[in-house]
């Protein structure tokens, strides 16, 4: 049975539906972040409640689902947004302001980490790497090629392996990339076409990625 579809009416309602939330959403977070600034602290404590899950996300997703210095980063993020929290300007989602002062804390505890403990090869489920099926060939395959890539981007250096990491690879900006690296954004930008290049230099030298370089289009390494 095929999903019913909007009207014209129906979809202007709810794409501005979810427009007054995200607008309440924002109004909440602002009044929230006032209270704590003004010294209340049953808000600062709400505050805390707020972010956390954001937090979690980011810090889980740099470094994985277990790693044994989670509980001290995510203690170290929350403490750095509390004293933070007047830097938040609302030109922004608070949550993507979380992620990038959260980002930064993470950063710099594991920058001196070699890149493969800090990039998780967790993309291929567990369960597919035990089928006998051919699937699981191929998901062994795909992470085998990933502890590769892992292993070329260490030698790129910490500086260009984490603008590529945290730009190509988690999605941030190029100003957050610039606020977490403490560097400025023509800095990160410099870097990121450089790693880019240096990164697809390693890939083509390779022949263990022969398959992944005949699937894959060269990548534009400009920015």
């Amino acid at each position: 049975m095929s999903a019913p579809k909007l009207g014209t009416g129906a979809f202007l309602r709810a794409r501005d539906d979810a427009a007054g939330d995200a607008v309440s959403r924002a109004e909440a977070d602002a009044a929230l972040i006032a209270e704590v600034l003004a010294g209340n602290p049953e808000q600062a404590t709400a505050f805390c409640q707020r972010v956390w899950r954001p937090v979690d996300r980011t810090v889980r997703r740099l470094l994985g689902r277990d790693d044994s210095e989670y509980d001290d980063l995510m203690q170290l993020a929350i403490i750095e947004l509390i004293r933070s929290i007047g830097s938040f300007r609302g030109d922004g989602a608070l949550d993507t302001w979380v992620s990038a002062v959260t980002a930064r804390v993470v950063y710099r505890q594991i920058r001196r980490r070699s890149i493969d403990r800090c990039v998780p090869l967790d993309l291929v489920h567990e369960e597919q790497l035990h089928s006998p099926r051919a699937a699981g060939e191929d998901a062994l395959a795909e992470r085998e090629s990933l502890s590769r890539i892992v292993r070329h981007l260490d030698v790129l250096g910490q500086k260009l392996a984490w603008t590529f990491i945290l730009h190509d690879v988690l999605g941030y900006g190029l100003r957050d990339v610039a606020r977490i690296m403490d560097s400025s954004e023509a800095a990160a930008q410099s870097r990121l076409v450089r790693g880019r290049r240096r990164l697809h230099e390693l890939i083509a030298a390779d022949p263990a990625l022969a398959d992944l370089r005949a699937a894959s289009p060269p990548p534009d390494v400009q920015e």
